[in-house]
């Protein structure tokens, strides 16, 4: 096959950060996308919707106007939300969705929840109002071997979140372990997950072997190869509670270069050509569609897009650099190309 076309997918877990390097990743996303879930983990958090709606407005500024491309907002979810801010995101034509962060899971997570437990209340109100909850599932308890956080957060929390709060949809984010992709398969249709591109074509020794290489640093970090070949074969399985999040994660190099390096990888660049190759190695193809392209949409209650995009089999060269951003396979070869 030397053309592959699909329906205009959606990215459903997107960071584009604000100011400049938003105006530098959103044109990335936006010619390959036709909508994204928006991630709120903002300094400071996007926790209300009157807040929400000002990054709103400041993303549909940065849309190339040859581009037709929405953002999906969803609130920070905080032991402070109130019952009140649900009840107008719910009315709210913009809000999809609250973002649960433990707090210090990952990069601006400081204001995120100690002890979800204590916030049952907030989540009996989400699932009232039909809002979906989406969760960064790991602990952050400094004892945890930090490998081991996706699967202690299962039997901590999600367990019983979902034995509590049957009707609330909820998408486990950036699945990262078998574990966690059996837990997704087990439950009952509210439950999802998305899948990276960084998490189905890579290991942990990506990330380690040889040297450190900060660009392959992400939260949840990187995993054992069973778990990348669990993940794989989630993505191409058809199965409808598996789809498409990026969780592209732009820092500038000097943040990603340093003795505390920011957590998150750079995929927005080529997301459609990463998952396309992944997919045409397992000789999947016909996968994809579905994953990239209706089964989010079909979660969020959405129309599928109308619009297509091609990709064609062409070998070319990631660069090195986007305006101060390190991507993802930064100056190596992809075998697959958006046109």
């Amino acid at each position: 096959m030397k053309t592959f076309t699909l329906t205009r997918p959606d990215d459903c877990h997107l960071h584009v950060r604000s100011g400049a390097l938003l105006k530098t990743v959103l044109r990335h996303t936006a010619r390959q996308f036709g909508r994204a879930i928006i991630m709120p983990n903002l300094k400071p958090p996007v926790t209300t919707v009157a807040q929400a709606l000002v990054y709103r407005d400041e993303i549909l500024q940065a849309i190339p106007e040859t581009v037709s491309f929405e953002p999906l907002m969803t609130l920070y979810l905080t032991a402070a939300t109130t019952l009140e801010e649900i009840e107008r995101a719910a009315q709210s034509e913009h809000i999809y969705a609250f973002k649960l962060y433990p707090a210090g899971a990952t990069t601006n997570s400081d204001a995120g929840v100690a002890d979800v437990t204590r916030i049952y209340s907030l989540l009996a109100a989400l699932e009232k109002h039909d809002l979906p909850l989406l969760l960064h599932g790991e602990v952050t308890d400094i004892e945890c071997d930090i490998f081991d956080r996706e699967q202690r957060f299962i039997d901590r929390y999600l367990i019983d979140i979902v034995k509590q709060f049957p009707n609330l949809r909820m998408v486990l984010e950036h699945v990262t372990t078998k574990e966690a992709v059996q837990f997704v398969e087990g439950a009952d249709s509210t439950v999802a997950a998305t899948i990276t591109p960084q998490h189905l074509l890579f290991n942990r020794n990506a990330m380690l072997s040889g040297g450190i290489k900060p660009h392959y640093y992400c939260l949840p970090v990187l995993k054992r190869e069973i778990h990348r070949l669990t993940l794989v074969n989630a993505a191409i399985s058809g199965n409808k509670k598996f789809f498409l999040g990026t969780d592209s994660a732009p820092h500038l190099t000097h943040l990603k270069e340093n003795a505390c390096g920011c957590a998150g990888c750079y995929s927005a660049f080529g997301a459609m050509e990463l998952y396309t190759q992944l997919f045409d190695q397992e000789n999947a193809l016909d996968k994809l569609e579905g994953f990239a392209s209706f089964y989010g949409a079909d979660f969020y209650r959405l129309p599928r897009n109308v619009g297509k995009i091609t990709l064609q089999k062409q070998t070319w060269t990631v660069p090195a650099q986007y305006d101060e951003i390190t991507p993802l396979k930064a100056g190596e070869e992809l075998m697959w190309k958006l046109i």
